[in-house]
C-alpha cells in the first residue's frame, strides 16, 4: 500500500477507536506509519480524509450486511423471513458493530455544522435504502424505485431505530422474536 491507502486504513482505525470529533492529525499518522504532509497532499486536509475514511467504513458495513442478508435468490421469498435474518443480523452483531454505530450517531450530530459531510453522506445514504429493499424484499430499484424507496426508508429507520436503543440500554433493547412480533402486529396479523 501507498501513503494514501495507508492514511485511508488509518483514518478508519483512528475513527472507530477514537472517533470523529477526537481523531487529530497527529493520530492518524500515528496508525499509518506516514507524515503529516501526505495527508495534505493525498487529501487536502484531515477533514477531508475523515470523511472519506468514514464513508468507506460505512459502505464496509453495509455491503457486509447486505451479503448477510442476501442469501436467498428467491425474490419471492417470505419478508417476515427476510426481516428476521435481518433483524438476527443487526441484533446478533450489536457487539461487534458498535463502534460503527456510535460513529453514525457521532457524524449525524454533527451534519448541522459541517455542509460539505451532509452532502458527502448524501448519495451513500439513498443507496443504502434501495440495497435494504432490494436485499431483504428482492424490490429491484430499477424495475420499481419509487416502491424500493419507501420500502428502503421504513427498513433504513427500522434499522437505525434498533441499533440505538441497543446503544442506549442493551438489557432491554428488542430481541429478534420482538421485533417480528412487532412488525407483524403493526401489519395486522
Amino acid at each position: 500500500m501507498g501513503h494514501k491507502e495507508d492514511l485511508l486504513e488509518g483514518a478508519k482505525r483512528c475513527l472507530l477507536e477514537k472517533g470523529y470529533g477526537r481523531t487529530t492529525a497527529r493520530d492518524i499518522v500515528a496508525a499509518s506509519g506516514t507524515n503529516l504532509a501526505s495527508i495534505g497532499y493525498h487529501y487536502r486536509s484531515k477533514d477531508a480524509l475523515l470523511q472519506q475514511a468514514f464513508l468507506a467504513l460505512t459502505e464496509e458495513w453495509g455491503q457486509e450486511v447486505i451479503v448477510a442478508i442476501d442469501g436467498s435468490d428467491e425474490p419471492e421469498a417470505d419478508p417476515y423471513r427476510r426481516f428476521r435474518e435481518l433483524c438476527s443480523l443487526l441484533v446478533g452483531t450489536a457487539g461487534v458493530s458498535r463502534p460503527i454505530w456510535k460513529l453514525q450517531t457521532e457524524v449525524v450530530t454533527r451534519l448541522d455544522d459541517d455542509e460539505t459531510l451532509r452532502e458527502a453522506i448524501k448519495g451513500p445514504q439513498r443507496q443504502a435504502r434501495l440495497d435494504l429493499a432490494e436485499g431483504m424484499l428482492g424490490i429491484d430499484p430499477e424495475a420499481e424505485p419509487e416502491k424500493a424507496r419507501t420500502a428502503g426508508l421504513l427498513l433504513q429507520a427500522l434499522t437505525a431505530g434498533v441499533m440505538f436503543q441497543w446503544l442506549a440500554d442493551p438489557e432491554t433493547a428488542p430481541s429478534v422474536d420482538d421485533l417480528v412480533a412487532g412488525l407483524k402486529t403493526v401489519m395486522g396479523e
